[in-house]
């Protein structure tokens, strides 16, 4: 086919996308006669590619060919543009609806935090006075293990002796709190139960690793580690625990609905917090793993990181996104 043919049977779609990718165009919709209905983008994108490798390879005239190669790069920044605004609307969540969500859900994650916050400073207090009762949750070895991992001469804090760098403790850390918090949350199932008790079995756990590496003088070492990632690993397990809490109370209580019926309309929100204590959730093992172990970083500094990231997210969850709504 000569090029002039081949301009001519195109001519119209070409045309048809020039005004679809012109500024000010509303490409949600398409225009009488347009083959660019919404739908059928994907399938006019590929023809168009098709246009320019047809006019490449029967090496039709260069203006042509750059008038085809400039349209397949719009309509692919339009395409990749539509998909940008994915992130902004993950932008929108954390400066709005996230917070604002935790707001309304006040009570659930109220409850959610007493039960994981009380054993852990109850195990916390009580070993102060009482050494022994860490054996109690712990196992020997385990207790074994934590001394030598936050002992002031320990090369690496926090670091068991198979890991050899910040990048494997990266994945240690995510593996490890992303199971507690989905065993916080997928516990809703059972009516809520597996929740309750993951959320005081752990709180009960770390509460007796920190009453007992305070009682033998491994201050420096253990809270001088944890002070810059608690913050945000303490809270993101009490709204996993939360989001498994709404699980449990839509399968105990469910209204007018069916149950099946209630679990579903919670469990949607019930998954915005939980993709929002993932977040946290992720940033705190990356902290936990190259900013908690630098021994070069003075105690004081890290204390001071730690109270800082405590009372800004306590102001994020109190003030950000009043403006606005959770959905």
């Amino acid at each position: 086919m000569k090029e002039l043919q081949f301009a001519a049977r195109r001519a119209a779609t070409w045309a048809s996308w020039d005004r679809w990718l012109s500024p000010g165009s509303d490409q949600d919709t398409s225009v009488a006669g347009d083959p660019l209905p919404l739908p059928d983008l994907p399938s006019q994108f590929r023809a168009l590619c098709h246009d320019l490798s047809l006019a490449r390879d029967r090496e039709y005239s260069r203006p042509l060919q750059d008038e085809l190669h400039r349209r397949v790069l719009e309509a692919h920044q339009h395409v990749y543009g539509a998909q940008a605004k994915q992130g902004s609307a993950w932008l929108d969540f954390f400066l709005g609806a996230f917070p604002a969500l935790v707001r309304r859900e006040w009570r659930v994650v109220a409850v959610s935090a007493c039960l994981f916050f009380a054993p852990f400073l109850g195990a916390l207090v009580v070993i102060q006075s009482a050494p022994d009762w860490v054996y109690l949750v712990l196992a020997p070895e385990q207790v074994g293990a934590i001394e030598e991992m936050y002992a002031p001469t320990a090369e690496h804090l926090g670091r068991p002796r198979e890991a050899t760098t910040e990048w494997m403790m990266w994945g240690y850390y995510i593996a490890n709190n992303v199971r507690i918090d989905f065993q916080c949350f997928a516990g809703g199932l059972v009516f809520g139960l597996g929740s309750v008790f993951f959320l005081l079995y752990n709180g009960l756990v770390l509460g007796a690793v920190a009453g007992h590496l305070t009682q033998i003088g491994y201050i420096e070492t253990f809270w001088g580690f944890v002070a810059g990632h608690s913050a945000l690993e303490l809270v993101g397990v009490a709204l996993s625990g939360a989001a498994g809490l709404m699980l449990g109370t839509a399968l105990i209580s469910p209204g007018r609905r069916s149950r099946a019926a209630a679990l579903r309309a919670r469990a949607a929100v019930a998954a915005r917090l939980l993709a929002g204590a993932a977040v946290m959730t992720f940033v705190a093992a990356f902290v936990e793993a190259f900013w908690s172990p630098n021994q070069v970083i003075p105690v004081t500094v890290k204390y001071g990181m730690g109270v800082t990231l405590w009372v800004l997210l306590i102001a994020y969850f109190a003030y950000v996104g009043r403006a606005r709504r959770a959905t």
